[in-house]
């Protein structure tokens, strides 16, 4: 019979071979692509072909590949066994500004992440508060400014146990009402990671506020054109 781990893939539990295995390829493999992740974001994306469907929730590992682009990996839990559940690049606003008008519909902005406090870099547990925040904030400073172009690779929204069909493009909201569970979907998540929507968007009031260039947030622009 099959069953379902905490992450809730179907399928039997991980065997001792496959945990042995891995425990010894850790030891004598080079990883030194995920060695580069240097910071674990959290926030909501909604799918850019029906923003009606419920927000899901990504855990961003990222890495800096450059001083303008930036890699991570998304999961749906920061727990072990979390599922990879996508990827998104982010990039500077000089490089955006390099891209065809098409391509620039594949990307969003982070304004609306950084502004309302959707958008929080998860306190480790041994670090107090106050010196996290100051962190936090000096991330947003700049996450402010970057563009996102991000694609699901597994629908887990809908309970699918594989990965199935084609990726899925992504996007973030621009206002808090494209959102409508946004007090119950973001509360829910500062309650298991001890965070605060409220107070973040009161802290980072002071953030600069750039404008959306070009086409990027194309999923709210074209039904405003409509």
């Amino acid at each position: 019979m099959s069953t379902s781990n905490s992450t809730g893939t179907v399928g039997a539990p991980e065997s001792t071979t496959n945990k042995t295995l891995e425990t010894g390829a850790a030891v004598v493999q080079n990883f030194a692509p995920t060695e580069r992740i240097c910071a674990h974001l959290n926030a909501f994306h909604v799918y850019a072909s029906d923003p009606k469907r419920p927000a899901v929730e990504a855990n961003h590992y990222c890495a800096h590949l450059n001083d303008e682009v930036r890699q991570c990996i998304l999961y749906d839990s920061p727990e072990a066994g979390a599922r990879i559940i996508g990827i998104e690049y982010m990039i500077t606003s000089r490089l955006f500004q390099t891209l065809d008008p098409e391509e620039q519909k594949l990307w969003h902005t982070h304004v609306f992440e950084v502004k309302s406090g959707m958008l929080i870099m998860p306190k480790p547990a041994v670090v107090p508060a106050a010196v996290w925040e100051v962190a936090e904030n000096k991330e947003m400073e700049q996450v402010v400014h970057l563009y996102g172009k991000v694609y699901h690779l597994w629908q887990t929204d809908r309970g699918d146990a594989l990965p199935l069909g084609a990726p899925q493009l992504m996007t973030s909201v621009t206002h808090e009402e494209q959102m409508p569970d946004f007090d119950e979907k973001v509360g829910e998540r500062d309650g298991r990671f001890g965070s605060s929507w409220e107070r973040k968007k009161d802290v980072r009031k002071y953030i600069e506020e750039p404008e959306s260039e070009g086409n990027a947030d194309w999923t709210w622009k074209k039904r405003e054109k409509a």
